[in-house]
């Protein structure tokens, strides 16, 4: 079964305000086993809302609209829904006095122009509003069903749940649900990612897509089934397969985020964590503090240049690298500086420095860990707030990797150097 999902309202087409509804719809729907093909925003018009609603009817068998059924000139849902299907609006008496009830609640008059609020579509279902003052309803047509709920969330979600929900599973007889599960991945590019699954993102059921992020790659796996047990079966299956092929690239499932799971693996292992970041490249320590892992993340800190790391960390030997490139050496004395002086498990540094010249960012990311040293060199077009998001995530990504093989070998290796460049 195929839906369009028409959202309406001047101020979305502007800008002003994120359309949330959708994705509710959205998410609603697909729990029914219905795909959403398209999602449609429009303004306040009658004639091009009016349209969009025949273009709908002329490509899915169900049309949601939201917005549009309040008292105001700029409403115009319901006479757009009306010419759509060829329809006359008739006044429904009974809504009137519903609409005058709701007012004598609040301890207010209904206005006159409330009165506009209780014309329906001819021979359309009404949807009663017990939560607001406009009332809904649901045209059945001989190619398709369009049905109009209001644009205030709150208004609509009650409605969906308790009025249209149970009328879509009567009318269509809606056994099938779908359901998703994502994996996330990091470290790992999008191309490269793709590359290594492209012939299981040909599937059908289950489908699998990528949403990409800065250094981090969403993969996600849709189920259709007549049955929830039925679903989680087969996205069992194609998970089993991904995790095959991607290995440790997969980092969590669901929200989760990177910085919650290498947290989470420090917490269980009883470790913590210091860490050291130059201004050009900051945003590790923010995104690890959000967590709120206090006994895990000791410390964070920030420098503006390299002579506040030389007086920050006044023991180590640290030598300014020409053209203020931040090397390896510098990095890794940075982390097992940090490491040291707030007697944390780990010190993990990422350094780098805007350069004046049109040669590219360069960044080192160091891991200091009890006898190893691991330093990598990171080139980026530039230390905007992308490329900072990718660097923190290569750091954390060092770090998570680190654990995983103490996961598997316990015995710390001797102190080693992996130094390359990406």
């Amino acid at each position: 079964m195929r839906a369009e999902i028409i959202t309406s309202g001047t101020e979305l087409l502007l800008g002003d305000l994120v359309d949330t509804n959708a994705a509710y719809l959205s998410r609603q729907l697909r729990a029914l086993g219905i795909d959403v093909h398209y999602r449609t925003t429009v303004g306040d018009n009658e004639e091009r809302t009016a349209a969009a609603v025949s273009l709908a009817l002329s490509r899915a068998d169900l049309v949601i609209t939201t917005g549009g059924l309040g008292p105001t000139v700029d409403d115009v849902t319901r006479q757009a829904v009306a010419i759509s299907t060829g329809r006359p609006l008739v006044l429904h008496p009974e809504l009137v006095a519903a609409i005058e009830a709701r007012f004598r609640s609040f301890g207010s008059q209904m206005t006159e122009n409330n009165i506009q609020q209780a014309y329906i579509p001819e021979g359309a279902v009404v949807i009663e509003n017990p939560v607001g003052t406009a009332p809904c309803f649901a045209v059945e047509t001989p190619t398709g069903t369009v049905i109009s709920l209001p644009g205030v969330p709150r208004e609509l979600e009650y409605l969906m749940e308790k009025r249209v929900i149970p009328y879509l599973r009567e009318r269509f007889g809606l056994h099938e649900i779908i359901k998703t599960r994502v994996l996330k991945t990091c470290a790992i590019g999008e191309s490269a990612l793709g590359q290594k699954i492209d012939d299981l993102m040909q599937s059908h059921n289950p489908t699998v897509g990528l949403n990409a992020h800065a250094g981090q790659t969403d993969v996600r796996i849709t189920a259709k089934a007549a049955t929830e047990e039925e679903a989680d079966r087969i996205i069992a299956e194609m998970e089993a397969e991904l995790r095959e092929r991607l290995k440790d690239s997969i980092y969590g499932v669901g929200d989760q985020t990177l910085e919650e799971v290498v947290l989470d693996m420090l917490a269980k292992r009883g470790d913590s964590l210091a860490v050291l970041e130059t201004a050009a490249t900051a945003q590790l320590s923010q995104r690890l503090a959000s967590v709120g892992a206090e006994q895990a993340f000791r410390v964070g800190i920030v420098i503006g240049d390299f002579r506040e790391l030389q007086a920050l960390l006044a023991d180590a030997e640290l030598e300014i690298a020409e053209g203020g490139r931040a090397p390896c050496a510098m990095a890794e004395a940075a982390a097992e500086g940090m490491r040291e002086r707030f007697a944390a498990t780990y010190g993990l540094a990422v350094l780098g420095t805007v350069s004046s010249d049109e040669t590219p960012f360069v960044a080192a990311i160091a891991l200091s860990a009890p006898n190893q040293a691991i330093c990598r060199t990171v080139q980026r077009p530039t230390p905007d707030a992308y490329n900072r998001t990718w660097l923190a995530t290569l750091a954390l990504d060092m770090l998570r990797k680190h654990l995983l093989r103490l996961q598997t070998s316990p015995e710390q290796s001797p102190r080693t150097k992996d130094i390359g460049r990406e």
